[in-house]
């Protein structure tokens, strides 16, 4: 992971308020919720992208999982903030893709998160992985200025 993603390389992006269940004791938003966030970020960049369909999660027999999930978290949330999740895809493989993220406090303006993960395309009765379709390799191509085919 780059511990310092640029913003500019970020295309899609998805506004959130921190919610009362999601911070600690502390007052602060959890550790765990961050992963939360970046998921519901993958979502909507998938459905914003039509790999998803906006209703439901449905991918016609096929999944994909989680293969790795990273964070640095570098100021607190705390209850109320509005912050925006940035997206992208920087690599596409065979059977695997990566993910960034930078999450931003909207009104401060700082960068509270950075992640990064990779996702497997999965035949989930096989639990084996599976080639990314053709359809969503070219319509992340089509969005992304700089994804890397490796």
């Amino acid at each position: 992971m780059n511990p310092a993603l640029d913003k500019k390389l970020f295309k899609h992006a998805y506004n959130i308020i921190v919610k009362f269940n999601e911070v600690d004791m502390l007052h602060i938003v959890n550790n765990a919720v961050y992963f939360n966030y970046f998921e519901q970020a993958r979502i909507k960049y998938a459905k914003d992208l039509g790999i998803l369909p906006n209703d439901g999660i449905v991918l016609n027999g096929t999944a994909f999982y989680i293969a790795r999930n990273e964070i640095n978290y570098l100021k607190v949330a705390q209850f109320e903030d509005k912050l925006r999740i940035y997206t992208r895809v920087p690599y596409i493989k065979h059977s695997s893709f990566g993910f960034e993220h930078i999450i931003q406090n909207i009104s401060s303006k700082k960068i509270i998160a950075e992640g990064s993960g990779v996702l497997v395309h999965v035949n989930p009765l096989t639990k084996k992985s599976i080639p990314l379709p053709n359809d969503f390799v070219k319509l992340v191509l089509k969005y992304e200025k700089s994804v890397q085919i490796i």
